[in-house]
């Protein structure tokens, strides 16, 4: 049997690519119009720095922290992707994954699996909600939510529709109804090992969103759901407001990129923000999230917990953005590669990876734990960082 361990997300990434039929690796890499912002995310972390101690590290170091309340054994959650037809264990086998290694979970409204089946794989679940519909609906799918055990909201704002891009988009089917799971025969063949794995469940991939049905209910496909989404008006702070009263919980607002916008969060009585540009599927030409880091965590840090989504590759990168004001990171793509290659245990694996950056970055750093970082741990060139959204003079 070969050997299924990788030792790099980058391997996972190449698995995955091997593995998966060209549309479904191509929605793994998704983004936008000519991919600047995408491409930034993952190169601006190139760009920084350590600034090493040779002397003075601990024999053990802790990478454990807290994030809205739950206790996780290294900064590093699991960012809500919506379909994960790449495995047919989707959600729940990233859960899984997730649980084994001590880490809690964002799941998408527009996942794959229903939430009562995702929580009961790992009870440390953070539910994910679009602006989708009206007040009432929107409600229901967060009582639904609630019911089903979430220890947390996540409301997600940083997309806006952008389709066009310059190396195509992929084709995804509308559902995977007999004809179309004909049509799309010869595509699977040229994967057959994905196939197979599919072959095994009887059923094609299901395009299907429960979790914007009520319980039990297929729900509707993905697209048309994501049409509802795109004609549902954007929220206003108001909205916000009344979603957090409602959820009355642990509540994180996700794709947050400015210092005024941050400040408006913390009025709006978030718990916690995500520094994100939704991994480059937005507005391309938005700065890489980690450019946009150190600003907001100065600003509103002390006030709420701060976040960051977008580009993290290595353990290396994990340090950089706790050190720069990130209490933790969320991975996407990284993660979706590894269950692409080998399941759970692929999940498992590419957390392993980060797990061990981040300990050998903090023994390099001759630090004892996570919490020890700081901005002197790290070499910040001259114009790297992009303060967004701050007065004209500003230090920031």
């Amino acid at each position: 049997m070969a050997d299924t361990w990788f030792e790099t997300v980058a391997a996972a990434q190449e698995r995955a690519k091997r593995r998966l039929p060209k549309p479904v690796y191509s929605a793994l890499l998704a983004a936008s119009e000519k991919g600047v912002t995408v491409s930034d995310n993952v190169d601006a972390f190139a760009e920084l720095g350590f600034a090493p101690h040779v002397i003075g590290a601990t024999e053990k170091r802790d990478l454990a922290t807290t994030v809205m309340g739950q206790e996780i054994s290294l900064p590093v959650l699991i960012s809500p992707t919506g379909v994960q037809a790449v495995h047919p264990e989707g959600e729940t086998a990233v859960a899984r994954a997730a649980a084994a290694r001590g880490t809690a979970m964002g799941l998408s409204s527009f996942a794959s699996k229903p939430i009562e089946e995702v929580i009961a794989a790992n009870p440390k679940l953070f539910f994910q909600v679009y602006w989708l519909g009206g007040r009432d609906a929107i409600a229901a799918r967060v009582e639904r939510a609630r019911a089903a055990g979430a220890v947390g909201l996540i409301v997600t704002t940083d997309w806006s529709f952008s389709h066009g891009r310059d190396w195509g988009s992929p084709k995804i089917p509308e559902q995977m109804d007999l004809r179309t799971t004909v049509r799309m025969l010869p595509t699977g063949l040229t994967r057959p090992s994905w196939m197979w794995q599919w072959g095994k469940t009887f059923r094609p991939p299901n395009l299907r969103v429960p979790n914007q049905a009520a319980r039990g209910e297929a729900g509707p496909p993905f697209f048309h759901a994501y049409g509802e989404w795109m004609g549902t008006p954007p929220p206003t702070w108001e909205d916000i407001a009344w979603l957090r009263e409602l959820w009355g919980g642990p509540f994180m607002l996700k794709g947050v990129m400015r210092v005024d916008d941050a400040k408006r969060a913390v009025d709006a009585g978030v718990s916690a923000i995500s520094v994100s540009n939704h991994g480059g599927n937005n507005l391309d030409g938005t700065p890489a999230s980690i450019r946009a880091l150190p600003a907001i965590a100065d600003a509103v840090g002390d006030q709420i917990e701060v976040l960051l989504d977008g580009g993290i590759r290595r353990g290396s990168d994990v340090v950089k953005a706790v050190a720069l004001g990130a209490r933790a990171v969320m991975i996407g793509r990284a993660y979706l590669w590894g269950l692409a290659a080998n399941g759970q245990a692929g999940v498992e694996n590419v957390l392993d990876v980060l797990r061990g950056g981040i300990d050998s970055a903090l023994m390099g750093l001759g630090r004892a734990s996570v919490h020890d970082l700081g901005a002197d741990d790290i070499l910040v060139p001259p114009g790297f960082a992009r303060p967004l959204g701050v007065p004209a003079g500003s230090d920031a």
